[in-house]
């Protein structure tokens, strides 16, 4: 990350200041950076863990692992992909918002992208956890660690509400937008942070979801929901006007949650199915 961040300041002063490429040259110094972050992972790793040497004329040795994280690290690959693709139409559609309201909500989802750390590392912690139950074969301890990361989870989006709804005001007029801009952006955190419990709770059905190896639903699930999301912008503007991209987005998680919820149902349901009889727990019925 240091080395990302060193170049990308050095090349945006290069392509910007210096060669006048203006928001041309930010998109390739960051795309530059990011290329030499990889190169320097991948020189890091051969140098230190021999085991992870790679030639491209070498026969891959276990070519069902290669498989199987290939099945783990394709789907999130392709949703980011088509993700960023997606932002690229709800940017369009927010900019016809004029000047004031695309500065404010652009201004939002950069407070948002750090308010949702907490819940999106809570979740990829739930999905690292219950993988190694899974992995050790105690299918309940990976239960038992949905049911307290889920109450947790719930924890953490209730305080990211209310420290929302009383300091988001305050945390968009730090980047120096006008009054009239930071008014939007307050509508927009009082419009939105009602369903960050609803995020949050979505974020760890899906963080158990991946732990069990079920990335492929779990990342179309998630393209779904952005396309959830550009519909319901789309649809809900003359009813919401302005505001119409948090509710879009509450929407989107709405879907999200049932849409994870009634996947992890399902599976719950086709194991309790499979296991033999005397594993099944008992039904309790009152007398």
């Amino acid at each position: 990350m240091l080395v990302s961040s060193a170049a990308n300041v050095v090349l945006d002063i290069l392509f910007v200041a210096g060669l006048g490429c203006g928001a041309a040259g930010a998109a390739i110094a960051t795309v530059m950076a990011q290329a030499a972050m990889t190169v320097y992972l991948i020189a890091y790793t051969v140098v230190k863990y021999p085991a992870l040497r790679f030639h491209p004329l070498r026969r891959i040795k276990e070519g069902g692992s290669a498989a199987r994280g290939a099945r783990f690290g394709l789907p999130p690959a392709i949703q980011s992909g088509v993700s960023s693709a997606g932002n690229i139409f709800l940017q369009r559609f927010m900019n016809s918002f004029g000047e004031q309201t695309v500065a404010a909500i652009t201004t939002a989802y950069r407070v948002d992208t750090v308010i949702f750390l907490p819940i999106l590392n809570f979740g990829s912690g739930i999905a690292t956890i219950v993988a190694q139950n899974i992995g050790a074969g105690d299918r309940e301890r990976a239960q038992q660690v949905l049911r307290t990361g889920t109450a947790v989870m719930a924890v953490i989006s209730l305080a990211l509400t209310g420290l929302v709804l009383l300091l988001g005001e305050h945390l968009i007029a730090i980047f120096g937008l006008t009054p009239d801009s930071v008014e939007i952006g307050r509508s927009f955190f009082h419009s939105i942070a009602w369903f960050y419990l609803i995020y949050g709770i979505s974020m760890a059905i899906r963080g158990y979801l991946e732990g069990t190896g079920d990335m492929l639903f779990s990342g179309a699930a998630g393209v779904l929901s952005l396309l959830v999301r550009i519909a319901c912008s789309y649809a809900f503007r003359p009813v919401f006007q302005n505001m119409v991209v948090a509710y879009a987005e509450a929407f989107s998680w709405i879907f999200l949650i049932l849409v994870f919820l009634g996947r992890y149902l399902w599976k719950k349901r086709i194991e309790e199915n499979g296991r033999p009889r005397s594993e099944v727990p008992p039904i309790h019925r009152e007398p």
